[in-house]
């Protein structure tokens, strides 16, 4: 018996972990700044532990019975919590943080209770001394091991729906085996085992349903059929259509639309690339979708470009599916394309290629894990690899909804020495954009090949470049990682933006 309360003590610290880190990743996920999110919710969550260890001592009877009934709240709460949420940010996005903060304070109680009550159950077979002990060890093992196994397997091949579920069964599985255990103990074992079998009936049939549950919750998300939808181990990659408009949701976030991802793109690299005749080798950083590859191809002095981004399950995406392999002509296929699945920051410190032409294409700086892609230690990497005439260009979000932002990344390139030429282009999926080319020389716009274009002529490039009055220079901070002040410029400016 001692053996088999200690392994459930093991269990129940993987679920209360589980939950948090479910909960961390959709609001990640949901609301972008994955720092705060976890941090909050972490914080949450640790307290609410703390309030339901203070309320055990009220539990003075029937410890096994209260216990069992513990479990199957915490597997009711904590595994419909991701669906939950997803469909309160969909029908109710204005109290989703409350629910959020809620949910996780109710289980962070409820999982604060459990190990107390486990302790008085065994403390009849234990010393207090070997009870804490073997207690607490069995506590973190247990939080360990989802640590590990969350981000390598359940998350990117169960997705959270199902990850929170299977968590719950296994909750109310600890009630079931309490159950048997103490069966002699339990004057009302029936009602209690028909508690536990209805609760356990209810979460199997949501896992089982889990795939609707999904679609249910990410069609009401996204106004556009679905058409594809996976969790990797770094985002929700989600890519829906309306007609002819195929559009990618990267966590939530629109990444771009094929009616108009041309003049994103033509504007991210013919500026640079058209004035630079002899740039044989090329380096996208970001960019997985290949649309700015596709661009780069269309120069036939390029003799090779590498592609560095995080996720193989983006680039895999983009160079096996019909419609998206169509949108990017095959330009992840291409021979003179070599794909890298790694981090651009760690990639850089060992490569030891140098580069006539290099597009940085992260998404915006809209937490600490991006903003270190805007620093300035960032950019001393990146114009190590440079070749001696080489360019950057570099997307710098909106210099119209987050003008400081932009600046900040151009004031961040200059101190390192770098000259910059800011640019930008009315994108309509986004509207005003914001680009910077980056090199050691003055830059001067090139005359670019209308034959190559759609949107860009030598007239509308020569444009670009003049700023009206309320997208001009403001006075920004150099972006340190050790300040990331980019990061709260960039979470005020599109905060205002949003409310």
């Amino acid at each position: 018996m001692r053996h088999a309360l200690l392994f459930s003590v093991f269990i129940i610290a993987s679920c209360g972990l589980a939950y948090e880190l479910v909960a961390g990743a959709l609001a990640s996920y949901l609301l972008g700044d994955s720092v705060t999110q976890f941090s909050t919710v972490i914080g949450c969550y640790l307290f609410a532990m703390g309030v339901g260890s203070w309320l055990a001592k009220y539990i003075t009877r029937d410890l096994i019975g209260r216990f069992i009934r513990i479990e199957l709240l915490v597997g009711l709460l904590g595994g419909f919590s991701a669906i939950g949420l997803f469909l309160v940010f969909t029908w109710l996005p204005g109290p989703f943080r409350l629910v959020l903060y809620l949910m996780v304070f109710g289980v962070g109680v409820l999982v604060g209770l459990e190990i107390p009550l486990v302790m008085r159950i065994l403390k009849r077979e234990l010393a207090f001394r070997e009870l804490v002990s073997q207690v607490l060890t069995f506590d973190y093992l247990g939080a360990l091991a989802v640590s590990i196994l969350f981000p390598l397997i359940l998350a990117p091949h169960l997705g959270m729906i199902r990850t929170a579920l299977l968590f719950g069964l296994l909750n109310v599985a600890i009630a079931l085996w309490a159950l048997h255990l103490f069966r002699q103990h339990l004057p009302e074992r029936r009602w209690l085992a028909g508690q536990c079998w209805a609760v356990f009936a209810l979460l199997l049939a949501g896992f089982a349903g889990a795939g609707q549950l999904t679609t249910l919750a990410e069609t009401a998300v996204y106004a556009d059929d679905i058409v594809h939808a996976e969790s990797s181990p770094y985002q929700r990659i989600v890519v829906t259509r309306w007609r002819d408009d195929l559009r990618l949701h990267l966590n939530g976030n629109l990444q771009f639309s094929s009616l108009d991802e041309y003049r994103y793109h033509e504007a991210l690299v013919h500026p640079g690339l058209a004035g630079l005749p002899g740039a044989k080798r090329v380096l996208v950083l970001g960019g997985g979708d290949g649309l700015a590859v596709r661009e780069i191809l269309k120069y036939p002095q390029v003799e090779a470009v590498t592609l560095v981004d995080l996720d193989p399950a983006m680039t895999r995406l983009f160079s096996t599916a019909p419609p998206l392999v169509a949108l990017n002509g095959r330009a992840l296929n291409s021979p003179k394309v070599t794909v890298v699945n790694a981090d651009a920051l760690s990639w850089l410190e060992t490569d030891q290629g140098f580069y006539d032409f290099v597009v940085v294409d992260f998404p915006d700086p809209a937490n600490f894990t991006l903003g270190k892609l805007y620093s300035s230690a960032f950019y001393r990497l990146l114009e190590k690899r440079l070749a001696v005439r080489g360019r950057i260009v570099i997307q710098s979000t909106s210099p119209l909804y987050a003008r400081q932002s932009f600046w900040c990344v151009v004031t961040t390139l200059e101190d390192v020495g770098l000259k910059t030429a800011p640019y930008h282009a009315l994108v309509p999926s986004f509207g005003e954009w914001g680009f910077i080319i980056a090199s050691r020389e003055s830059y001067v716009p090139p005359a670019i090949d209308a034959g190559k274009t759609r949107f860009l002529t030598p007239q509308t490039t020569a444009a670009l470049f003049h700023f009206p009055a309320d997208m001009g220079r403001l006075p920004a901070e150099v972006n340190r990682l050790n300040n990331q002040v980019l990061v709260r410029y960039f979470e005020a400016e599109w905060g205002a933006v949003t409310r």
